[in-house]
């Protein structure tokens, strides 16, 4: 029976601007999952909150707006959400963002690398309405 059993457990910061920010965190995360020592296993990456998403994409210039015209389109910002009467603040946009996409990532690992296509990256996208300092999370299990 295949099983999984946490190895290595680390955190990092990204300042984002909000608002959509998208920052490629591969290289960063690939580089968490080499240094577990881990040869097979998965590499789980998490970002704690509500308005922030973890997700893959192509990361250039086209794709990315492509992506953030089609959630606004969903979500659009400057709607009269229930959140904000209840909160008084205006994100509640990036809220339902943030739900479609979700806060994880699960990404396997072979020979101690990621298993990522040619042009898939590890992303994160703040949807916040200001800047903040997120915290990923990147946990590695090995297959056993």
């Amino acid at each position: 029976m295949l099983g999984f059993k946490i190895i290595y457990n680390m955190k990092f910061t990204i300042s984002t601007k909000g608002r959509g920010d998208v920052i490629d965190i591969t290289a960063k995360v690939a580089k968490e999952a080499q240094l577990s020592g881990v040869d097979d296993g998965l590499a789980v990456v998490f970002v704690p909150g509500s308005t922030a998403a973890i997700t893959t994409i192509e990361y250039e210039p086209g794709v990315i707006n492509d992506l953030k015209k089609v959630l606004e389109k969903i979500a659009p910002a400057g709607l009269n959400y229930e959140h904000h009467k209840r909160w008084g603040d205006n994100n509640g946009d990036a809220h339902i963002k943030s739900a479609l996409i979700g806060p994880s990532l699960s990404v396997l690992i072979e020979n101690s690398r990621l298993v990522l296509g040619s042009w898939q990256q590890i992303v994160l996208i703040d949807f916040d309405e200001k800047p903040r300092e997120r915290e990923i999370i990147v946990s590695v299990f090995k297959c056993i």
